[in-house]
C-alpha cells in the first residue's frame, strides 16, 4: 500500500516542480507539460495493462463467476465478503490529485476558477454496514470522512473536475454519518432474481416483481440518475457533469446527502421511482429545511430495459424533478440591480419565500459488443430560479463509451471518454454577467459561452482491492465564459476497495 502512494506522491511531485507559476509567454510551454505528465500516466499504466504487470489475482475472464460472487460486489477486494449471512461489512478508499497550469483569463472574480497554477488532492473514505433483519427487511448505515480539497475549492466550473470534493472546507474532515436507511421489499410474485449483496443492499436475491420502501438520509444520486457507465467518481470519470446530470439540480446538503423516503415498483421490464426528499436552507447548505410546506423536492423515474431486441443490456431512464425552497429567482435579482437597489446583482436579496424549480432528464446506455458501451445524458431546468443544490447548470448535453479490458487480457481494467456542453438560461447569464455571483460561478463579467469539457481516464486493477490511473479534461470556456480558458487537468486516482 506504501508503494501506492509513493507513486502518487512521486506524480505530485513531478507536477509541483516542474509545473510553477511563470508570466504569460510561458502558456504554452506550461500546458504541454501538463499534457506531457498526463501522457507519462498514461503510458505507464497502458503499459502494465498490455503487457501483465500487475496481473489480476486471478485473471478471471468472467467477471460474474463465483470467485467474483464471493466478494459480494462483483469487485476483488483486499477482505472477502461472506456469501451468506445477515451482515454486510465494506470499506474504500479514493484518493484523487488533481492539477492544472497557468490558463489565459481577461478577468477574474470572486467565484472563478484560479487562472494560475495550482494542485489539490481530496480524499473520501467510507464505512459500509448493512444488516438483515428478516427476509424482506433490512438496516443500512455508512460512516464517511472526506478530507483535502478541490482545485479552487470547487469553484469557478459548472462541471467541476473532481465529483469527490465536499464544496464547504469549513467543515472539517472529522467522520460523519452519510446513510442511515431502512430498507423494506414487498413481494409481488413468486419468481426470483438472483443478484449480489453491496453496500446498497445486503439482501443476495430479490422477488423479480417487487415494491421497495427506502426510508431515512441517503444520496437521491443512490436511486435516480444511474449509469452503468457514467455514475462512478472511484472507477470511472471524475466530472460531475459526466457522473451525473449537470441540470438534474437533486435535493442534497453540501456533502451530497438528504432526508427522503422513496417508492419503487421493480419489475423485468421496467421500473418506476418516486421520492420526496427535504432541501437545505440555504444554496448549498449543510442545514436542511424540515418544514415541507416552505421546502421539498418530488423525484421521478421511469426506467425501460432491453431497448433492442438482440442486444441486451440497453436501458433509457426519464427523470422529472420539482422543488421547492427558498430561492431567488434571477430576473428580479437583475431589476433591482437595474433599478439601484442593489450595488451588484444578489440572488440572496430577498425575504423567505418559496420558488420552484423543476425539469426532466433523459439517460440512455447501449452496450454495442461485449467489450464497448456507449451511453448519454440530456438534461433541462427552468433556469429562472436559483441554482440552489447540486451545481449551476440549466441544460446539459452528454455522450461517452466506455471500453472493458476483455480484449488486451485485463477483466478487471476499463477505459473511457466522454464529452459534456452545459449552458445558461438567459436570465441566469445576464445575471452572471452583471457581475453577480452564485455558489460556485461569479467571474464579475461575462462573455457567455457553452462550457464544453472532454474527459478520458484509464482505471488499472493492479492487485486485490488497489485500483489505480490517470485521467485527462480539457475544459473550454469554464465558468460558462469565452474571456477565460481553455484549461488542461490531469489527474491522478487511487481506489482502495475492502
Amino acid at each position: 500500500m506504501n508503494m501506492k502512494f509513493n507513486f502518487i506522491f512521486i506524480i505530485r511531485r513531478s507536477l509541483s516542480d516542474q509545473c510553477v507559476p511563470c508570466e504569460r509567454r510561458l502558456l504554452s510551454w506550461q500546458i504541454a507539460k501538463a499534457a506531457g505528465h498526463a501522457a507519462v500516466c498514461w503510458a505507464l499504466v497502458l503499459t502494465a495493462a498490455i503487457h501483465g504487470f500487475a496481473a489480476d489475482a486471478p485473471n478471471d475472464p468472467n467477471p460474474d463467476s463465483a470467485a467474483s460472487v464471493a466478494t459480494g460486489s462483483g469487485l476483488p477486494t483486499f477482505l472477502p465478503h461472506a456469501a451468506d449471512g445477515r451482515l454486510w461489512v465494506s470499506a474504500q478508499m479514493n484518493a484523487i490529485f488533481q492539477a492544472h497550469p497557468e490558463f489565459p483569463a481577461r478577468y477574474s472574480g470572486p467565484n472563478s476558477l484560479n487562472n494560475h497554477y495550482e494542485k489539490a488532492l481530496s480524499r473520501v473514505m467510507t464505512l459500509y454496514l448493512g444488516y438483515r433483519l428478516n427476509g424482506s427487511t433490512e438496516l443500512l448505515v455508512d460512516v464517511e470522512g472526506a478530507g483535502g480539497r478541490g482545485l479552487s475549492n470547487a469553484l469557478g466550473l459548472a462541471g467541476f473536475t473532481n465529483l469527490d470534493v465536499v464544496r464547504n472546507p469549513s467543515l472539517g474532515q472529522a467522520p460523519y454519518l452519510a446513510r442511515f436507511e431502512v430498507h423494506r421489499v414487498f413481494a409481488l410474485g413468486k419468481n426470483m432474481a438472483e443478484g449480489q449483496a453491496s453496500p446498497f443492499s445486503a439482501f443476495r436475491s430479490l422477488p423479480e416483481r417487487r415494491l421497495e420502501i427506502r426510508a431515512g438520509k441517503m444520496s437521491l444520486a443512490d436511486l435516480f440518475d444511474l449509469n452503468t457507465e457514467g455514475t462512478d467518481s472511484h472507477f470511472q470519470f471524475m466530472n460531475w457533469a459526466m457522473d451525473n446530470n449537470a441540470a438534474y439540480d437533486y435535493a442534497a446538503d453540501t456533502r451530497g446527502y438528504t432526508y427522503a423516503a422513496s417508492l419503487t415498483y421493480e419489475s423485468k421490464g421496467w421500473s418506476l421511482c418516486f421520492a420526496e426528499a427535504l432541501m437545505p436552507t440555504v444554496a448549498n447548505g449543510i442545514d436542511m429545511n424540515w418544514n415541507l410546506h416552505q421546502a421539498r423536492s418530488e423525484n421521478y423515474e421511469w426506467t425501460l430495459r432491453r431497448l433492442l431486441p438482440r442486444r441486451p443490456g440497453g436501458t433509457l431512464r426519464i427523470l422529472g424533478f420539482h422543488n421547492t425552497a427558498n430561492m431567488g429567482i434571477y430576473r428580479v435579482a437583475v431589476q433591482r440591480y437595474l433599478e439601484g437597489m442593489d450595488a451588484t446583482p444578489s440572488i440572496t436579496a430577498h425575504g423567505l419565500q418559496s420558488t420552484a424549480k423543476y425539469g426532466f432528464g433523459l439517460n440512455v446506455e447501449q452496450p454495442v459488443t461485449g467489450n464497448v458501451s456507449v451511453f448519454g445524458r440530456f438534461g433541462w431546468n427552468n433556469g429562472k430560479t436559483e441554482s440552489y443544490v447540486y451545481t449551476e447548470a440549466d441544460q446539459s448535453v452528454s455522450v461517452g463509451a466506455a471500453v472493458y479490458g476483455r480484449q488486451w487480457r485485463r477483466t478487471r481494467d476499463k477505459a473511457g471518454v466522454a464529452f459534456v456542453s452545459d449552458a445558461l438560461s438567459g436570465d441566469h447569464s445576464e445575471y452572471l454577467a452583471l457581475g453577480g455571483t452564485g455558489f460556485i460561478l461569479g467571474d464579475g463579467r461575462l462573455n457567455y459561452g457553452r462550457e464544453k469539457i472532454l474527459e478520458g481516464y484509464y482505471t488499472c486493477h493492479l492487485w486485490r482491492g488497489t485500483y489505480v490511473g490517470p485521467d485527462l479534461q480539457h475544459i473550454n470556456n469554464p465558468g460558462y465564459n469565452r474571456d477565460r480558458g481553455p484549461v488542461i487537468v490531469p489527474g491522478f486516482r487511487v481506489h482502495l476497495e475492502f
